[in-house]
């Protein structure tokens, strides 16, 4: 079945097809069983300020289900109903109303373009959905996630309550992320394109990036560069990009990206890039005039060393957090020879000393969400990576630039690299290999600067 259109520029081609969509739910619905009602809605439209909306995203669990990509829409899935296991309420078309906010999809299309069995206007699905989870014995859901929809969901209930007194209204609500983020753990062939063609965007953007930044210049000023490539390859930003001159890059979220990059600066670049929802997550750490001083190179290296070590722990069978153990042992052993941390790696992990200069994980799954859905652990062991999984890889170096503890020229030194890695039958395949990362590559690119 062909596609739906995905954003513009270069990526047009890339999407997922229907047929995978109809997949999925058949999956899901085969998880919950027969006697199940599963219902997911659409993300709510947010209002910026006054009658300004922020730029709609459509809630990832109901992208990954329909594909749908409008808001005021409730999928229903139904196992074994016979007029159609799957129906989407949605808006209707309105001439009057498209004038002002554009064209949508309307019931019509929701069956023909986008392969929902049955569709109704979502005016209505007060009237009509609960008729069609009576007598399910419990509903899937993400109870507790939007108010607005949770207190509709406990209205239907208490009508079928009262029109049948209580003996065919489904009895239990259960968390729907329980089956539903389990597959999206497991990105299929269509997904991978799609991450790469976001890892290309992102890397396409950390270049332009590198290329303007240079003392002298604002953060925000590589900011715009990085967003100005994003969007014009069609692509949108997967989360507020983090441009961090010098200590700045010692915060972990930081998200000002208004000071002046100064002569002997590090910056920190972390920014991914959307495509078709599925998003990228690339960071990267160089001195601003092209030349490290002496401690800024040895920090660097033992990062990159860290996160080279973690990469090669990316691989079917191995624990997920295999790649954080690595590059503790590696960083501490590194802080220690470097004199930052006393004593030995071993005692430095044992205390949790190393925690001072590297306090965060060394990455998380990546898919639809930047930090995506999926359990880290099962029965109480470490998830174990298997194909199809998709990880970022980010260790990092932060010396607070109040740590008086150690010599004043390591202090406000920030270094973090980071990369997507899909996690393949034969090990593993770094989808951002393309930037720079290498001291000498990074050289390469100041020269052509």
């Amino acid at each position: 079945m062909p596609g739906r259109p995905a954003p513009g520029g270069r990526h047009t081609a890339l999407s997922v097809v229907t047929a995978e969509f109809a997949r999925r739910r058949r999956q899901l619905m085969r998880m919950a069983g027969a006697d199940a009602a599963l219902l997911v809605a659409a993300a709510p439209e947010r209002m910026r300020n006054a009658d300004a909306a922020w730029p709609y995203r459509q809630d990832s669990d109901f992208h990954y289900l329909t594909g749908f990509p409008e808001p005021d829409a409730v999928l229903a899935l139904l196992p074994g109903r016979a007029h159609g296991e799957v129906v989407m309420f949605c808006r209707e078309r309105d001439p009057s109303h498209e004038r002002w906010h554009g064209e949508v999809a309307g019931t019509e299309r929701a069956v023909s373009v986008h392969g929902m069995d049955d569709a109704f206007p979502i005016e209505d699905i007060d009237d009509i959905l609960p008729g069609m989870i009576e007598g399910r014995a419990r509903v899937y859901c993400h109870f507790g996630r939007e108010p607005d929809f949770d207190a509709r969901l406990l209205g239907w209930m208490r009508r079928l309550r009262q029109l049948r007194g209580g003996g065919v209204v489904p009895k239990e609500f259960v968390a729907l992320g329980h089956l539903l983020h389990d597959l999206r753990l497991y990105k299929s062939r269509g997904e991978l394109k799609l991450m790469r063609a976001a890892a290309a965007v992102a890397t396409e953007a950390h270049l332009a990036a590198m290329a303007v930044a240079r003392p002298g210049r604002f953060e925000y000023e590589v900011e715009a560069e990085l967003l100005r490539v994003m969007r014009s390859r069609g692509a949108v930003p997967a989360f507020a990009p983090i441009v961090a001159g010098g200590a700045n890059a010692c915060t972990m979220h930081y998200l000002a990206n208004r000071a002046l990059l100064k002569d002997g600066d590090l910056l920190l670049v972390d920014a991914g890039a959307e495509v078709d929802c599925y998003a990228s997550d690339i960071t990267r750490t160089y001195p601003v005039n092209g030349r490290w001083t002496r401690e800024q190179r040895a920090l660097y290296e033992v990062v990159l060393a860290a996160q080279q070590a973690a990469i090669d722990e990316v691989a079917p069978g191995k624990p997920f957090d295999a790649a954080h153990h690595v590059a503790v042992r590696v960083i501490a052993e590194g802080l220690c020879a470097l004199g930052l941390l006393r004593g030995s790696a071993d005692l430095a992990i044992e205390s949790g000393a190393y925690k001072t200069f590297f306090p965060s994980k060394t990455g998380h799954w990546l898919g639809l969400d930047v930090h995506d859905v999926g359990d880290y652990r099962v029965d109480g062991q470490a998830r174990l990576l298997e194909p199809g999984m998709v990880v970022t890889v980010e260790p990092g170096i932060y010396v607070p630039p109040d740590l008086h503890a150690v010599a004043e020229r390591w202090r406000g030194i920030g270094i973090r690299i980071e990369d997507d890695v899909a996690v393949s039958a034969e090990g593993n395949v770094v989808l951002t290999a393309a930037v720079p990362k290498e001291p000498e590559d990074l050289a390469r690119v100041w020269g052509g600067r």
